[in-house]
């Protein structure tokens, strides 16, 4: 019975230990107010924030087999949805954002007008991100593009979008991107207590979408998501229709990556077409990559790690450091192909290994 009970104890360690150690990265994230300052604070914040992009792409990437290179995307749209609101906010009525005015614009254009209401604001970054990933993935995956082929169009739709707002000028303000908030809801923007409520619903929306996410991919749901990762011409021999289940999840995905994008520009204070490129879509799947797909917990873990080197490493280094992160990666795919978590595992096992 003991030489039966092992091996079972040992799966179940193996199960719970993503588990807890989401635990212990939420818990201690939780109570950072209670020890960082505004700044360390701050920073952690918008690690937090990326993270939940991180989830939804590991969902597309690490259990659908989707390698989207243009995430970067949706989260600017999300971003860009909530700076307008921000932007809109002190100022008096009438009165136009600096960047309209100096492009000539006399009247608020209409596009605008929703983001003086927060409700409004709210249902736009809940649905609007999500809407254009579903209706995107929907139109792609219909000619049945896959692949190689779909990363490259997402990367061109990067490429796109981000020339877009750089033209919109009087819309986007271009370049520049938008920035300078002063209140949100009436409360002054740099407040302490309204940076910390801004990171304290960070980390619930954060708990939330890992849950969500934890729960899709060991239901029924999780194993058609893998099932079309292995092998979707089967999946449609047996009677599904693979389109309608990787169109929801990168419509899932979008909606994670516009959540992150709303609550990443309060705490980082800017947002720019930069942002919505096709270099951070590529730091994007680098997280993903490092921590370890198809793990959910490696994804906020790598995008922890690998965010936190790259803000040390541009500091320390900033000559060297882009070298260093593609150095980083390149050492993960080649020597540990599942990341971070696999080490992690490897190590567990000879930990196990040594006190049997």
């Amino acid at each position: 019975m003991d030489a039966l009970a092992a091996p079972v104890s040992a799966v179940h360690a193996k199960r719970r230990m993503p588990l807890l150690l989401a635990a212990l990265v939420l818990i201690g994230a939780a109570a950072a107010p209670l020890y960082l300052h505004q700044t360390p604070l701050n920073l952690l914040g918008q690690f937090l924030a990326l993270g939940i992009l991180a989830v939804g792409l590991d969902l597309i990437w690490g259990y659908a087999g989707i390698l989207s290179l243009g995430q970067g995307v949706f989260f600017g749209i999300g971003g860009y949805l909530m700076a307008m609101y921000l932007k809109m906010q002190g100022l008096q009525p009438g009165q136009l954002p600096n960047f309209m005015t100096w492009s000539g614009v006399t009247s608020l254009p209409l596009i605008w007008h929703p983001f003086e209401s927060f409700p409004l604001t709210l249902i736009l970054v809940l649905t609007v991100p999500a809407l254009l990933a579903y209706l995107f993935a929907a139109l792609v995956f219909r000619s049945r593009i896959r692949g190689v082929y779909f990363a490259i169009i997402t990367q061109a739709l990067a490429v796109a979008v981000s020339t877009l707002f750089v033209n919109q000028q009087q819309f986007t303000g271009g370049s520049s991107g938008l920035t300078g908030f002063k209140t949100i809801l009436g409360y002054s923007f740099y407040a302490r207590a309204t940076q910390t409520a801004f990171y304290e619903v960070t980390v619930a929306v954060l708990a939330a979408v890992f849950a969500l996410a934890w729960y899709l991919t060991r239901s029924h749901f999780g194993v058609l998501l893998r099932a079309v990762r292995d092998g979707e011409n089967r999946l449609r021999f047996l009677g599904y229709n693979p389109t309608v289940y990787k169109a929801f999840v990168f419509g899932l995905a979008g909606l994670c990556a516009g959540l992150a994008g709303a609550l990443y520009v309060p705490q980082n204070g800017i947002i720019a077409p930069g942002m919505l490129g096709m270099v951070p879509s590529i730091e994007m799947v680098i997280w993903v990559a490092v921590g370890g797909r198809g793990t959910i917990i490696g994804a906020l873990v790598g995008t922890l790690v690998v965010s936190y080197a790259k803000y040390y490493l541009s500091s320390a280094y900033p000559d060297f450091w882009l070298f260093l992160i593609g150095t980083l990666f390149i050492v993960v795919v080649l020597f540990f192909p599942r990341g971070l978590m696999g080490l992690a595992e490897l190590a567990g096992r000879a930990v196990r290994r040594a006190t049997s």
